[in-house]
């Protein structure tokens, strides 16, 4: 998962990228990147790292423009290992673009060999948004026709990218003397939205991942782009939006309301915070059917996604809620840390344990999902040694038995606890005396509760139902082999270009 955002701006934007990206870093702690266009000059900055370690005094000098494109990124496809899978990318032809991305393409492979082929644009990394990018640059030049651009080719381009390209994609592109362009896939598996403020010097635009971004750099939330939408905005703050996709549908993915976006984010239409208390609502009632009340001592979230969940799960019931586990707020989450052996060495460094909250109780801790069970085991052994009685273990979400292939990094099931496992052994695996899982109608419909507009979901991991059409037995043990050889080994510097619209790829 990564956070993108885009902005145009009446003066210089590098700050206002910065501080998006602050609000967007619980989206991916990899590497982070922000390039601005001033003139027909881009400038670009980008390394491994949080956006606080990334950006020093002189990288932000060197960012000036009032413009740009951000990105703070984990890694799907691709490897973590190199500098230059970070983003934004650049091409230089047509017109110079520059692309931040957030999903997963599931045909790359193939169209990266068509990129090769029969477009003959060269791809330089193993990132599926290179290749989105050379996608759309081809497209552009096609639409373009060898003249300048206009609203009309853009949009061509992208409802030509859109036949092209599957999987799932969010993405904000700065075109070179233009503006900024961004566009989501046909199927809205990504979010994507769009904010706007008023200066003295004129109106201002930022389209980001999630409405915090927005709210937190002073832009009001205007709204969602919708699938298969393409938006374009000039330098002089003009924007238009069509929509590109020939059947377009809305089917958000429904980790970003269990997992990843902030609680204070409204994402089409739903409110996570509220979603969040829902499925703590619907979990209590599935708890009171399948275990004794009595039993339980104490609800405590494990911070702090599950919070929500936790204290409604704990006020419908009539149970004692308690804060029982503290989070050191400067280790990164650790789902979506690169390596087994990280995750699972931070989770001591995460999370402490109060004794007092724990002996001699019957504790049900709380989680808003169970993916590789490594934290929750680690969890549930740190409450034992804290001294509770009994643990039980609830998920808000169902189990996790299947790859994601749209931007989640965890593409292998042998990854997944509840892969070949019933909820027995599974808990038995974390070491729990009882665990719960939410049911799979109740999580979607504690969020269609709130927009019922939301006929479906992409809950692909939950029940393997893929919405691109595409994906195979054979597909999920290729990414799972590559996933194998790239290794999760971290990397550290940065690069910075000074990039005319004519150079030389970056």
């Amino acid at each position: 998962m990564c956070g993108i955002v885009g902005v145009v701006g009446r003066g210089p934007v590098n700050q206002l990228l910065y501080d998006s990206l602050l609000l967007l870093q619980h989206r991916g702690q990899d590497a982070a990147g922000i390039a601005t266009s001033q003139g027909n000059q881009f400038n670009m900055y980008k390394a491994h790292g949080l956006v606080r370690d990334v950006f020093r005094t002189r990288n932000m000098r060197a960012l000036p423009g009032t413009s740009g494109v951000g990105q703070v990124r984990y890694p799907t496809a691709g490897s973590s290992a190199s500098e230059e899978e970070a983003q934004p990318f650049y091409v230089n032809a047509p017109f110079g673009i520059m692309l931040s991305h957030n999903g997963n393409l599931t045909n790359w492979r193939e169209l990266r060999e068509s990129l090769y082929r029969v477009d003959r644009r060269h791809i330089n990394t193993n990132s599926d948004s290179e290749v989105l990018l050379n996608v759309l640059a081809h497209e552009l030049q096609s639409a373009a026709n060898g003249v300048s651009l206009d609203d009309d080719a853009m949009f061509r381009a992208v409802a030509a990218l859109h036949k092209r390209v599957r999987g799932a994609y969010a993405v904000v592109a700065q075109i070179s003397g233009y503006g900024l362009l961004a566009f989501r896939d046909p199927n809205g598996i990504r979010p994507l939205c769009i904010g706007r403020t008023e200066t003295e010097e004129g109106v201002e635009w930022m389209v980001a991942s999630e409405s915090v971004a927005l709210e937190g750099s002073g832009f009001a939330f205007v709204r969602d782009v919708e699938p298969g939408e393409a938006v374009f905005i000039d330098l002089e703050g003009r924007l238009v939006a069509r929509q590109c996709a020939d059947n377009p549908q809305l089917v958000p993915c429904i980790f970003e309301y269990v997992y990843f976006a902030r609680p204070d984010s409204m994402i089409d239409g739903v409110s996570v915070y509220d979603a969040r208390l829902r499925m703590g609502e619907y979990l209590a009632d599935k708890v009171a059917r399948n275990m004794r009340l009595g039993d339980i001592d104490v609800v405590m979230p494990i911070p702090d996604s599950s919070r929500p969940a936790a204290m409604q799960l704990a006020a419908r019931l009539n149970l004692d809620y308690r804060e029982g586990l503290i989070k050191n707020r400067y280790v990164g989450r650790t789902f979506i840390m690169p390596g087994q052996a990280v995750r699972r060495k931070s989770v001591r460094q995460k999370l402490n344990a109060i004794g007092s909250e724990f002996k001699g109780k019957n504790v049900l801790l709380v989680d808003d999902s169970i993916v590789r069970g490594t934290t929750s085991r680690e969890i549930v052994d740190m409450a034992r040694a804290a001294g509770a009685n009994k643990v039980y273990f609830a998920s808000a979400a169902p189990p996790v038995r299947f790859p994601n292939v749209y931007g989640i990094d965890m593409p292998t099931q042998s990854e997944l606890i509840a892969t070949g496992r019933t909820d027995e052994e599974i808990a038995r695996a974390i070491g729990a005396d009882s665990l719960i899982y939410q049911d799979l109608h109740d999580m979607q419909q504690a969020v269609r509760d709130i927009n019922p507009k939301l006929s479906r979901f992409e809950a692909s991991c939950f029940d393997g139902q893929y919405i691109t059409g595409d994906i195979t037995p054979e597909y999920l043990a290729r990414l799972g082999q590559s996933r194998s050889e790239a290794g999760q080994d971290e990397g550290a510097g940065g690069l910075r270009f000074n990039m005319g619209h004519t150079s030389d790829d970056a």
